[in-house]
């Protein structure tokens, strides 16, 4: 964490700057730093950024902090990307957030055609001033809406791949959440309020069947604990080729589906 406040929030990187001595703003920044650390606020939030995917991301409490779990999501959706063959597919990432995960894709796939949808005004907000800061001059399409409003699935063309890391989780498991988490970051992106805790799966997946052009894929991130109920439900509604992949610490997090002809 020191290490983190010095590179990300000083320019400091351990070592390049020995006997370095502090401004008397610098050491004011550094304190009250470390006041917020202290009283349990995430370093991201604390610093405004996040690094992920190789980017530096501008991220508050309007969006989920980006995890290493999703950089595993993007770089599935990386490799797909490159195997189809296709320069100029089209995605869609839903939920946006701090954009972390249609961002870093434009960023590397620089032939994709990127559009967004998130129901938040402030993170849409973010989300486009990381757009813009990452990607410059390179075309992207970001929209508020919520995708719960069939008003919502209408804005987008003919796609080849659909990604979100929707909420997720039942109001039930708010108890064995962090801390931090509950006090910090967004609830609407962390939360289903509804008893049907596959309701955006079952939404999401429902669109990409109508807007997916056959053979494209859709790609979730979801709760370990009913990800296999994710698969499940994507085998029922017509999907093939439905794969579950564990995360690197081995907990099932990310699934692909494949969307066949009608």
């Amino acid at each position: 964490m020191a290490r983190i406040v010095l590179e990300d929030g000083f320019g400091i990187r351990p070592g390049a700057q020995a006997g370095r001595i502090f401004s008397e703003d610098e050491q004011s920044k550094l304190q009250q730093i470390r006041a917020r650390l202290l009283a349990g606020e995430p370093i991201q939030y604390v610093l405004g950024k996040a690094l992920f995917f190789g980017y530096f991301f501008k991220v508050d409490p309007s969006v989920l902090i980006p995890r290493q779990e999703t950089e595993e999501l993007v770089d599935w959706v990386l490799s797909c990307l490159k195997k189809a063959g296709n320069s100029a597919p089209t995605l869609l990432d839903i939920g946006l957030g701090s954009g972390c995960i249609g961002i870093s894709l434009k960023a590397r796939f620089p032939g994709l055609q990127l559009y967004g949808l998130e129901k938040s005004p402030a993170a849409l907000s973010v989300a486009l001033e990381n757009a813009g800061q990452i990607l410059g001059d390179k075309p992207f399409h970001f929209l508020e809406g919520d995708i719960l409003h069939e008003s919502s699935r209408d804005l987008f063309p003919a796609l080849d791949v659909v990604v979100s890391n929707p909420p997720y989780i039942p109001r039930q498991e708010e108890n064995w959440m962090p801390d931090h988490v509950l006090r910090h970051e967004p609830a609407l992106a962390l939360f289903v309020d509804h008893e049907d805790s596959l309701l955006f799966y079952r939404v999401i997946a429902a669109f990409a069947l109508e807007k997916l052009r056959p053979g494209g894929a859709l790609f979730f991130e979801c709760n370990e604990f009913n990800a296999s109920q994710v698969v499940d439900l994507l085998a029922d509604m017509g999907f093939s080729s439905v794969e579950l992949r564990a995360d690197i610490s081995g907990a099932d997090r990310m699934v692909m589906a494949v969307a066949v002809g009608r």
